[in-house]
């Protein structure tokens, strides 16, 4: 086969731009030689069918990850290399999870004795040369969320028979310290025993090794001798090596027993001084984290959103987690409670000293916690901040302690303010420095961007806890983090006049079991050394200590190219500094954002880091078939982390898909033709709806097609769209018309308001084109149209995305779209209107009925051959429905979800004479008095 080359284009860290039309990884490619076989119109559709491929064709050779450690920062290497034995070529795929902190810095390909590097470029620039490439290609691999701690990257490549290829994958990171140790995680799946494999470690460090540890979750008894560990005082070497029979879990089996995770655990030796401080190559870096500091006692308020959304099993796990959490705390410890939902109700006004009296008593109530109401997050944090406040104004907590406050919720603010730019300038101007805001979110729906500039923004840490049944022991081990601050107020200084470019020097607080860097660069390449300073509040005494920085004492302890990788402080600097401008530029005033952002740009691009302003721009051969096959992938912001599955962390994978040679793909487009009806495809759930004169669209995706009419009221009547006895659900809409009808016009009426009812849940929404009302068993809230707002509750979700839609979602139930249609204020005839969607339709039970419900469990009906009719541009057909001989015509209707300015084409038949035929009764039979009636007129 003649190959031809084009762009893979593999553009990480930013937005997803995938098409696969299969699997999650690209499509089933069709072999070489096979047919490609249409049942039926599939315009937009790849009809696709694999060659059946023996795992026996695809032979992994080797698997090697190659992980260096010199100072905590890693530099790891995993390369592999895959044969095709088939006498076809073949699709390989390649797949690594790398950790989320993780900057990429190389991927390389090895084909036929050729190599193509990866190159990093701008984002925006190598987004464009995708966009060129893409126009009639196909995806090939993306980077998508991985369990909790990981991104899986997976990228594909098409081999000619019996050639093989090697990937070759580099990321760094800088290792952090937690409970006082450092952890590598390796994920190792290769999927079938390999003839040679092999996990190598080496480990660096000037201070000392204290403990060294290496497991796998997949190690047997028999295995457990490969791994191999050797330690000396500042030097580690591991390795894991097992051959190809001992990979097998029995001599006859063709499976393999690596699978899983391999971890190497370690710390350094520490002692009570300035820390460790290294120097190369005119960059420095120090590491601070002094041995036996006594702790600080703490004064903390949780607060903890008990909203509607956390209903059941999220409120039971926060309630077990505090239990726990208040048992841990220390009796000279200060402490509060702030449950909230749409009002706040702290459990004492002031905070309590962790007495067993107090700290039983706040268990007690803790249990008593329920959810249900609304969302006010504005004002259950600035009820914690007043509470710290006064406590510290009146002197009732330590002089030498640590303030903080705890947020859990689950939602976005949807009661009192809900502007998010607002809450964070409010609790900023409150807070004032004087204390740390952690903000836990629950679950994939929060708006993790808002808590994590929150927290940023008040010298605390924004962490995502996952719906899973260990929730109990995550908010517990986040807890443990954070509950032994040793000193606050860290400082590090430098003489400006020896260093520059310094990374953040001002900390807030240093935890028990954590470490603190700092990195920088000298002034002179020559110097010799330069002081050092580091000051703090400690528990009894401020802390202060001072030393010497040698770059003449500490550059002849490095060792060979073994252990380290070059100019790796550089490294590590750039990193570091990439890392906190990121962090800053979340916090900043648009001006100020844009010199961020350039910096970070430019060290990005000078490093070869690949972070969320880069991209990784990769060549690879391509078949003829396939010229311009291209791949944007994604490197996910923990905001941007909702699809995860995995209940636990992850590490490293390595490991192989295979599918067969790719061939064109085949599109069949059906043009209209005496005789034939143009098909539309449809998404396999209906969609029914009303929007524009009023026109109503019903969804027929069974049948690829849609029904459509119109009615013709005057303006203020009010129309049942939807009534579901058994399921309470009532959706009527009022009529509104155009602010001046010429003499001897039409009346054009649209919906101004719709009133939705949901009886059992106690449920009131009314919509109109100025603000929407939410009543809640006596509960209240307004939102607006000019604001994007969401609100969770127990029994229905709502999202107001600003000036364009609302969603309301009923939980385990159906969803409703609502969209806004804005005019122009001054338009001398037209004004806003509304129109109205429904998704999942059926969901609704059998008796649901309306001029909309009706057609949810399906409609029956039969269509002639097309005949010309009045307009020749839109031909008749005889429609035989509900017993009845309809004249109808073959028309398009707009459907506005996707796009309210313009819509979207729908083809449809539309039914004369306000659906005279096709609705039950007449027209007037669905006028109701009221919006939120629930019985018709004629009843």
């Amino acid at each position: 086969m003649t190959t031809m080359w084009a762009s893979l284009l593999l553009l990480l860290w930013g937005s997803v731009y995938l098409s696969v039309p299969t699997g999650s990884y690209g499509a089933l490619i069709v072999s070489e030689g096979e047919q490609q076989d249409s049942a039926g119109p599939s315009t937009g559709n790849r009809i696709l069918k694999k060659r059946s491929v023996s795992s026996d064709e695809i032979e992994v050779q080797s698997v090697k990850i190659d992980c260096k450690v010199a100072s905590r920062f890693a530099h790891t290497v995993m390369t592999s290399t895959a044969l095709n034995k088939a006498n076809f070529s073949q699709e390989v795929f390649f797949e690594v999870e790398l950790p989320k902190t993780a900057f990429m810095t190389n991927f390389s390909m090895e084909i036929d004795g050729k190599i193509y590097v990866g190159e990093v470029k701008e984002k925006e620039k190598a987004k464009k040369q995708y966009e060129q490439a893409v126009s009639t290609g196909q995806t090939a691999g993306l980077v998508k969320a991985s369990g909790r701690k990981m991104e899986k990257f997976s990228v594909s490549v098409n081999i000619a028979a019996n050639t093989s290829v090697t990937f070759t994958l580099t990321y760094e990171e800088l290792l952090q310290r937690g409970f006082g140790k450092y952890e590598i995680m390796i994920r190792v799946k290769p999927k079938q025993p390999v003839q040679q494999f092999e996990i190598v470690a080496d480990i660096y460090e000037p201070q000392g090794i204290a403990f060294l540890d290496a497991h796998a979750t997949f190690i047997t008894n028999e295995l457990l001798p490969l791994v191999k560990k050797t330690l000396t005082d500042k030097m580690a070497h591991i390795s894991f090596s097992p051959t190809l029979e001992q990979q097998r879990p029995c001599p006859q089996c063709g499976g393999t027993l690596i699978d899983g995770d391999f971890v190497i655990k370690y710390d350094v030796n520490r002692v009570q001084d300035i820390g460790d401080i290294q120097i190369v190559n005119g960059y420095f870096v120090h590491f601070f984290a002094p041995a036996d500091l006594p702790r600080l006692p703490k004064n903390v308020v949780f607060v903890i959103d008990r909203s509607g959304s956390m209903y059941n099993i999220k409120m039971d796990q926060t309630r077990k987690a505090l239990v726990t959490i208040l048992t841990d705390l220390n009796e000279e410890d200060h402490f509060g409670l702030v449950p909230f939902d749409s009002t706040v109700s702290p459990w004492r006004p002031s905070l309590s000293k962790a007495t067993p009296e107090n700290v039983k008593a706040a268990k007690e109530f803790v249990l008593t916690i329920e959810a249900g109401g609304w969302t006010n997050i504005n004002e259950a944090v600035l009820a914690a901040v007043n509470i710290l406040t006064a406590a510290e104004k009146n002197n009732t907590v330590p002089d030498r302690s640590a303030s903080m406050i705890i947020l859990l919720t689950d939602g976005d603010p949807s009661f009192g303010v809900r502007h998010l730019p607002t809450i964070q300038s409010n609790v900023r101007n409150a807070i004032g420095g004087n204390m740390s805001l952690f903000c836990l979110g629950f679950g994939n729906d929060v708006d993790y961007n808002f808590l994590d500039v929150l927290a940023k923004q008040n010298d605390g840490l924004a962490r995502r806890i996952y719906e899973a049944s260990d929730a109990v022991l995550q908010l517990q081990g986040f807890y443990d983090e954070v509950s032994s601050p040793l000193l606050s107020e860290v400082h590090f200084k430098y003489p400006e006049n020896t260093v520059n470019s310094l990374t953040s020097s001002h900390f807030k607080q240093l935890f028990n079991g954590s470490e603190i860097v700092v990195a920088g660069r000298l002034n002179d390449l020559e110097m010799n050394d330069f002081p050092v300073e580091v000051s703090a509040q400690g528990l009894e005494n401020d802390f202060m200590v001072k030393g010497q920085a040698s770059a003449q004492e500490k550059s002849p302890i490095f060792p060979d190219q073994e252990y380290i990788f070059g100019d790796f402080t550089e490294r590590l600097w750039a990193y570091l500094t990439i890392q906190q401008l990121l962090d800053k530029r979340d916090k900043s005033t648009a001006e100020e954002k844009v010199n961020i952002t350039a910096k970070a740009l430019d060290l990005s691009l000078r490093y070869n880091f690949v972070t969320p302003l880069t991209s990784l721009v990769v060549t690879k051969p391509q078949n003829d078939e396939k010229p311009e096959d291209a791949v944007i992938a994604d490197k996910l912001t923990e905001a941007q982390r909702t699809d995860t599955q995995d209940s636990g962390p992850t590490s490293s994978q390595t490991g192989y898909r295979y599918a067969s040679a790719p061939v064109n793909t085949v599109q069949h487009k059906q043009t209209q033709a005496s005789g034939h009806i143009p098909s539309h495809r449809y998404a396999s759930t209906p969609v029914h709806s009303v929007d524009g004169d009023p026109h109503f669209i019903i969804g027929l995706p069974d049948k690829n097609d849609a029904l459509c009419f119109n009615i013709d009221d005057k303006p203020g009547t009010i129309f049942n769209l939807v009534k579901d006895p058994l399921t309470g659900t009532v959706v009527n809409g009022q009529t509104i018309g155009d602010k001046k009808v010429e003499p001897g016009s039409k009346i054009n009426t649209y919906f101004g308001r719709f009133g939705i009812v949901l009886q059992k849940f106690g449920i009131r929404l009314m919509v109109s084109t100025q603000e929407i009302l939410v009543s809640e068993r006596g509960k209240q809230a307004k939102l607006f149209w000019s604001e994007s707002a969401t609100i969770k509750g127990h029994n229905m979700d709502l999202q107001v995305t600003e000036d364009r839609s609302l969603s309301v979602t009923v939980k385990n139930s159906v969803k409703f779209v609502i969209i806004l249609h804005k005019v122009w204020k001054m338009h001398p005839y037209h004004q806003d209107y509304l129109g109205f969607y429904t998704l999942d339709s059926h969901l609704f039970s059998p008796k649901v009925h309306g001029l909309l419900g009706q057609f949810y469990n399906g409609v029956q009906f039969e269509v002639s051959e097309l005949f010309p009719g009045e307009n020749e541009e839109k031909p008749d057909a005889i429609m035989f429905v509900k017993g009845h001989q309809l004249v109808v015509t073959r028309g398009w209707q707009r459907d506005f979800r996707k796009d309210v300015k313009n819509g979207e084409n729908v083809p449809c038949w539309f039914i004369h004479n306000n659906g005279t035929g096709i609705i039950d009764g007449e027209l007037s039979d669905y006028i109701v008095s009221g919006l939120f009636k629930t019985n018709f007129k004629s009843n």
